[in-house]
């Protein structure tokens, strides 16, 4: 069975100490860090560029997972990979030439995700699989750090991996949004690879314990315990 990933997202993080925050989840036990950009267009809200990505790369060997939640993905894609994404994410409600985009980000060495809005059909990825190394699904409405996990995406997420499975590659199953320790073994029972978690993790006293709370619910739930 493949390994279920924990990628805390530094949209939460402490940024006047983001150094120090992404050392700390390393230190943890995490796998990977989510990195959520935001451009005040696509979504209500403005986050970070290029260079917070590079600070990233610099101090954490963790694969970056890099979410553009942005209009006019194309024009950044360059950019974020250059500074050391290794998984790259565009929205396809935000990108009108979807498999171009997709093709691009593998073309230039780094991992292609997509993501899908909580009421966006996954009709959107069909066409785009082959060209896919992860499939993100907001469970949330993207925007804010520590909104509630919308229980209806869990059908979602099971058709997905129902998708995924057919195919003849490896494509992670990625969720983002209101995942905690409570919600955590429903959604791994659903089917999912990677939980992106933030406030759940950050706002917690003890990275690690939150971390290895979460590992345990999986496993219980997955039935590895």
């Amino acid at each position: 069975m493949k390994k279920k990933l924990i990628a805390p997202s530094i949209l939460s993080a402490d940024f006047s100490r983001l150094g120090e925050e992404i050392r700390a989840i390393e230190e943890a036990g995490a796998d990977w860090v989510h990195v959520d950009v935001m451009d005040g267009h696509f979504v209500p809200n403005i986050t970070i560029g290029p260079l917070v990505v590079e600070a990233a790369r610099k101090v954490t060997s963790m694969p970056l997972d890099v979410h553009l939640m942005i209009e006019n993905a194309d024009a950044y894609l360059d950019d974020f990979i250059g500074a050391g994404s290794d998984y790259l994410t565009v929205h396809a409600e935000a990108c009108p030439h979807l498999q171009r985009t997709l093709s691009h980000i593998r073309q230039k060495g780094c991992k292609a995700g997509l993501s899908l809005n909580p009421a966006t059909p996954i009709t959107s990825m069909e066409h785009v699989l082959a060209d896919l190394d992860l499939v993100l699904l907001m469970s949330v409405n993207p925007g804010f750090g520590g909104q509630s996990f919308i229980p209806q995406v869990l059908d979602k997420i099971r058709e997905v991996r129902r998708r995924i499975d057919s195919l003849d590659q490896e494509v992670f199953l990625e969720v983002d949004g209101g995942i905690k320790v409570d919600n955590i073994g429903e959604v791994a029972r659903a089917g999912i690879d990677v939980f992106v978690a933030g406030s759940a993790i950050f706002g917690s006293d003890d990275y690690a314990k939150t971390i290895s709370k979460m590992r345990a619910k999986i496993d219980s739930a997955l039935g590895n315990s």
